[in-house]
């Protein structure tokens, strides 16, 4: 896979291990054929064959209804710890997460209580993403608290700080916490998480201002969208404000949120698995070290195992 550098993210985001890209699936889409029926034999098949063939990571989204650049509102949706679980049931390497967690959705010592659990139940894979959220419409519907974008971010970086408090030592920290919204006596969290030192930390979202200021200061790996030189460019502001605080640049996993439509031949307006391998390897050079994508039809597996036999296999020759 030519044009793709080594970087130094380690398989718990916190090393120095030297690594090559990594790639993790999203699942965002459960509407398959059968009906609801089927969706938990489906999701267990794609998590099998995405563990088998080697992804790094899988994950789902944290939202309640369809979202509009995947489909209708009434479309399926599960509930995304819940699902992580069941995910975690099925799989014994990758790492699993929420791609990524709304905050406002859960208080903080439930969603580090909820991704601890995933963590020791599925043998240390957890991974925790979180991000201020943005689909009002939802939690109207649903009756989500959903308060002004200042708010979440001040909620972020509470939950942020608890995470912290909650994954210190060997059951958490005995000091008092005093955020902007929560106050909390003592961070207990027993059983305390298999990965150490912590679970890791993605924060989503690419806003310069905020964002990637708390992924500068709190965070094991950022997420952000786009090509190549917008994901750059946002690199070097994280980079920027890992100066500010005093954070060593390296330390941060550098991952993208990217989607494909893949058949064997480039057939009705898809990718071939060479143009998939080519254009993830232009990520790679724009400073991408994890490539997570959604897959079209991600429910026909053989898809996966395409990927697999090319993108993956690919990889591992570096």
């Amino acid at each position: 896979m030519r044009g793709v550098p080594r970087y130094a993210p380690a398989s718990s985001t916190l090393s120095a291990e030297v690594f090559a890209l990594k790639f993790g699936l999203q699942i965002s889409s459960f509407t398959w054929p059968g009906g609801p029926e089927a969706i938990a034999p489906t999701l267990a098949r794609i998590v099998r064959t995405a563990d088998d063939v080697g992804f790094d990571s899988i994950w789902v989204m944290d939202h309640f209804f369809q979202i509009r650049s995947v489909g209708r509102p009434e479309e399926p949706m599960l509930e995304g710890m819940t699902t992580l679980g069941w995910m975690a049931a099925h799989s014994q390497r990758a790492r699993l997460g929420l791609m990524v967690g709304g905050v406002p959705y859960r208080h903080p010592g439930l969603w580090v209580k909820a991704t601890t659990a995933l963590d020791v139940l599925s043998g240390g894979r957890a991974w925790f993403g979180i991000g201020a959220a943005w689909n009002q419409e939802e939690s109207a519907a649903l009756a989500f608290p959903f308060p002004p974008l200042g708010v979440r971010f001040e909620l972020l970086e509470d939950t942020l700080r608890i995470a912290h408090g909650m994954w210190t030592g060997e059951r958490g920290s005995e000091e008092d916490f005093e955020g902007r919204h929560y106050h909390a006596s003592r961070l207990l969290n027993s059983p305390q998480a298999l990965s150490r030192p912590r679970v890791p930390i993605m924060i989503g979202g690419g806003g310069e201002q905020k964002t990637l200021r708390l992924v500068a200061q709190y965070a094991d790996a950022t997420n952000v969208f786009g090509g190549p030189e917008k994901i750059h460019h946002k690199y070097e502001v994280l980079r920027r404000h890992c100066e500010a605080v005093g954070r060593p640049f390296e330390e941060i996993e550098r991952s993208t949120l990217q989607s494909v439509h893949v058949h064997p031949t480039g057939a009705e307006g898809a990718e071939t698995p060479q143009q998939v391998t080519d254009r993830f390897a232009e990520l790679g050079d724009a400073g991408a070290q994890h490539v997570l994508f959604g897959l079209r039809d991600v429910w026909q597996t053989d898809k996966i195992g395409l990927l697999g036999e090319t993108l993956l296999a690919d990889l591992r020759s570096l």
